[in-house]
């Protein structure tokens, strides 16, 4: 139900979801996620998020305080009609360890 609440035409995947309410709740502009599914855009479950230089290790903190399994934390540039825009920010996390956490909140009724 979380993953549909916040954007009821694009909603988050599912295993994800409890990663980007941990974020978003602790006030991180998240913008962009992927679970890292077979077929999915990402290899490995990855959050973007906007911040000042501060907020990238803020995020870490974050994610690390609430136990979610970060793999990365990234700092990096896009480039659009051949011009870097950013910076921007991106945490991956351990595929196996994030769904078996996205279970167990689930079980617990924290998010559905």
């Amino acid at each position: 139900k979380y993953a549909r609440a916040l954007d009821h035409d694009c909603p988050l995947d599912r295993w994800i979801s409890y990663a980007v309410k941990i974020l978003r709740d602790a006030g991180i502009e998240t913008y962009e996620s992927c679970d890292g599914s077979k077929g999915h855009t990402y290899r490995e479950p990855a959050i973007r998020f906007h911040g000042t230089n501060a907020d990238g290790f803020r995020a870490l903190a974050v994610a690390q305080t609430f136990g979610l399994p970060v793999h990365m934390l990234r700092r990096f540039w896009s480039i659009d009609n051949g011009e870097p825009t950013g910076p921007y920010w991106e945490l991956t996390f351990w595929k196996r360890p994030l769904k078996r956490l996205q279970r167990d909140i689930e079980r617990t009724g924290l998010i559905t």
